[in-house]
């Protein structure tokens, strides 16, 4: 089993850090680092054992057929993952297309 990021996923994280610590999220941006490699972590360690649900056709955008699983952080806060499940020479790949929360994609789920 092996889960991987798409290089915009990967981007997207590294930025992720900047902003929650400028929208004031996080009053020091270590903090902000050490939320974001926890979300990281989590995915890779949970994602293949975490329920999954067919994606809605507004994610469709980031490739058909995916499936997406919640990443509860907070009371306020999930992190909706959406990947495609690969098998390449007998191993499972998870390949993560596009992450976002429920501040943001709420509406389309």
């Amino acid at each position: 089993m092996n889960v991987v990021f798409l290089p915009e996923v990967r981007t997207y994280m590294r930025n992720l850090v900047t902003t929650l610590y400028e929208k004031g999220y996080f009053g020091f941006q270590d903090s902000s680092r050490k939320y974001v490699i926890e979300l990281h972590n989590d995915i890779i360690t949970y994602l293949p054992i975490h329920p999954s649900k067919p994606a809605p056709k507004y994610f469709e955008k980031y490739g058909k057929d995916l499936k997406y699983a919640v990443f509860k952080k907070s009371k306020h806060t999930q992190w909706y993952v959406f990947f495609k499940i690969y098998k390449v020479k007998g191993e499972i790949i998870y390949q993560i297309r596009y992450i976002s929360n429920n501040h943001l994609i709420a509406q389309y789920l």
